[in-house]
């Protein structure tokens, strides 16, 4: 495998297939389907068990988890982490895709990719067009479930890819680092509820959709459209940039968005509106809908 291949984030279903025709995947390809759906709407592990990319394993990023959280997917431990990790056969030299099946192309990789570079691995990649551009372009499917052996992954979470509660709070002020929030408009100007929760976002973000870096197809777009987009909205790459969103997921669309373009470190606010709607001031979450019934 070209070394170059490892420091993508992005790799085709045509490079993926290749890699599956050659029996690449092993010690030193890993493949895992980080699908996530609402319980009453799709199983995700089910749908796993009865097709999915040869040789792949399940990533279930409802175990890997604080689990001590009131809030949706936050961070684990590092170790909690790494053992989770090592037991789908990842240690630190191999180079991980994730994808997931999501109608929208991808929804919840860029979640487990930007995860696992909190924690210090590099070599992670995105399947662009997730498996529902795989099943589209005719690549190989299976219910067969492999069983990695075991690997020993050493995790090192990377402080500067993660916002705390605090860290948010002294940024409304302080104005240390740009703010965008990548859920729909609707829900970050406050005129619909956010999954049952009152929306609203945080004083001085920025919204931008993360469908807005997806094209029809579901692929991402090209990295001139990602760049105006981000002009667009007046984000300044080469400034600090931290993302959110309604539980840290969508708002690792951002991060791989950013990354693509060059920018390595943006960093992610973990608890986002779940946590800063609980938690903040009344005068930190800003919403028309309030200033409508004013």
């Amino acid at each position: 495998m070209a070394r170059q291949s490892l420091s993508r984030a992005l790799v085709t279903a045509s490079w993926l297939a290749e890699a599956v025709r050659a029996r690449r995947v092993g010690a030193g390809l890993r493949v895992l389907d980080a699908s996530w759906y609402p319980p009453k709407e799709r199983n995700a592990r089910q749908e796993f068990k009865e097709r999915h990319i040869p040789g792949a394993s399940f990533f279930d990023i409802e175990e890997c988890r604080d689990k001590s959280s009131p809030y949706d997917f936050m961070l684990p431990s590092e170790s909690h982490f790494a053992d989770y990790v090592g037991g789908l056969g990842v240690s630190n030299d191999t180079h991980v895709v994730v994808y997931d099946g999501d109608e929208v192309g991808t929804f919840y990789a860029p979640r487990a990719w930007w995860m696992f570079r909190a924690f210090g691995h590099k070599e992670v990649s995105v399947l662009n067009g997730g498996f529902k551009n795989w099943v589209k372009e005719g690549h190989p499917v299976t219910a067969e479930v492999t069983q990695p052996t075991p690997a020993v992954f050493k995790a090192r979470l990377n402080r500067a890819l993660v916002k705390t509660f605090e860290e948010m709070v002294q940024n409304v002020s302080s104005l240390n680092f740009q703010v965008v929030d990548s859920r729909p408009e609707g829900r970050f100007r406050g005129t619909e509820l956010d999954q049952g929760l009152e929306s609203g976002h945080i004083p001085g973000a920025v919204n931008i959709p993360f469908h807005s870096f997806l094209s029809e197809t579901g692929h991402e777009k090209s990295i001139e459209e990602i760049q105006e987009i981000f002009r667009e909205k007046k984000v300044d790459l080469s400034k600090p940039l931290t993302a959110t969103c309604r539980k840290g997921v969508t708002a690792c669309q951002i991060a791989l968005a950013a990354f693509l373009c060059g920018k390595r470190d943006v960093a992610v606010y973990d608890g986002s509106w779940s946590e800063w709607f609980h938690r903040a001031p009344p005068h930190y979450k800003v919403s028309e809908l309030k200033r409508s019934k004013a």
